[in-house]
């Protein structure tokens, strides 16, 4: 009887769905992440105007910088727990109008945005 002969594979192997480069901590992971998100959402470059930052400033004075979920005190600078996230009250998901409406944004701490909030939304909550 012949040797069996090593059977070739059917699947093709898949690429890596980590970044090339292995960071070093998690935040250089973080940044990462973001980077490569901003590049592929439309939506993301809304964020870097000036249009974004002088509603961002009218949402945290009209909300006193009190987290408006846990009523924290939001006078730490990023990325401090504490520190302030104008937050969409309803995700936007690229929406123009949901996210230029000054009524759907809220004042929260970047602690409760980066647990909470993100619990919610990846659990479909919205």
């Amino acid at each position: 009887m012949g040797k069996l002969k090593s059977l070739q594979p059917r699947l093709k192997t898949l690429g890596s769905r980590l970044s090339q480069i292995a960071p070093a901590n998690r935040q250089e992971a973080e940044a990462i992440r973001h980077r490569e998100r901003d590049q592929n959402l439309e939506h993301r470059k809304w964020y870097k105007t000036s249009r974004w930052q002088k509603l961002r400033e009218q949402v945290l004075v009209r909300d006193a910088y009190i987290c408006q979920r846990t009523g924290v005190l939001c006078i730490g600078k990023h990325p401090a727990p504490n520190s302030p996230v104008a937050d969409h009250k309803t995700p936007h998901h690229g929406d123009e109008r949901l996210f230029w409406d000054i009524e759907n944004l809220h004042c929260v701490s970047k602690a409760y945005h980066d647990s909470e909030k993100q619990k919610q939304e990846r659990s479909g909550g919205w």
